[in-house]
């Protein structure tokens, strides 16, 4: 049974003209990221990653930011990025993670995750990060007067970031798609554990009934502690108190 593609949206969508302007530097296979959970109060910062190699590629219809898309349409996306990519992975790092190493930390580790994923079938040469931050790449490397620290794998590529890739270049806006949908899944299974906060509709993000469900039964273990959660914290109140249901 064919897959049917979901209808382009009106405005032009994203292209890989960009992404083909690494090969004049002599790269080969170019991994567009891009990051989703980043503003949400409860659950994972997710990051995808999607493979292309620039002499081959060719361009996918109906791919955009996953921002721009519908839940169904998203989806129905999905198995054609998997199909049209050689190489993609989705990474996750816990709520529990982003309090432990700070929101660049889980980031970096959720990018470690997806990385070591597209690593398992090919390595690629360059990588395209939506935003003007790196946070991909491992933190600096110690000096020799430092204590020699033990490897930690991610991405040892060189990252170039741009500003809007999610909305211009194509492998971006796939990635994009991939770690949308894997994070939404994600919080409608969390949803199951915790009713009553909504997860199902706001996927964690800071809706008026999220914060108000925060205030009347305090965060659950899946919460951002770290984070200004209910609608009357402040940042002089501090971190959350700990969570309900252990």
């Amino acid at each position: 049974m064919r897959t049917a593609r979901p209808k382009a949206a009106g405005a032009k969508g994203p292209s890989l003209r960009y992404e083909r302007t690494f090969t004049a530097v002599g790269h080969r296979v170019l991994a567009g990221c891009d990051e989703v959970g980043r503003g949400a109060l409860a659950g994972p910062v997710s990051v995808g990653l999607v493979a292309v190699e620039l002499e081959s590629v060719r361009s996918l219809k109906g791919v955009r930011d996953s921002k721009l898309l519908s839940p169904a349409d998203r989806e129905a996306l999905v198995p054609l990025i998997k199909k049209w990519c050689p190489a993609w992975g989705v990474g996750h790092a816990s709520a529990a993670e982003i309090d432990l190493l700070g929101l660049m930390g889980a980031l970096r580790l959720a990018g470690t995750r997806a990385w070591a994923q597209v690593c398992e079938t090919l390595t690629p040469d360059v990588v395209l990060l939506d935003g003007n931050h790196n946070w991909l790449s491992p933190a600096a490397q110690a000096s020799l007067f430092d204590v020699e620290e033990e490897d930690e794998g991610g991405c040892k590529a060189p990252v170039h970031t741009r500003i809007k890739a999610d909305m211009t270049c194509l492998s971006v806006a796939a990635a994009s798609v991939l770690a949308k949908v894997e994070r939404d899944a994600v919080m409608v299974e969390y949803a199951r554990l915790h009713p009553a906060y909504g997860w199902e509709i706001n996927k964690g993000y800071a809706t008026e009934a999220h914060r108000a469900a925060i205030d009347t039964l305090g965060p659950s273990p899946l919460h951002r502690l770290s984070w200004r959660l209910g609608t009357g914290r402040t940042e002089e109140d501090g971190p959350a108190a700990g969570p309900v249901g252990g």
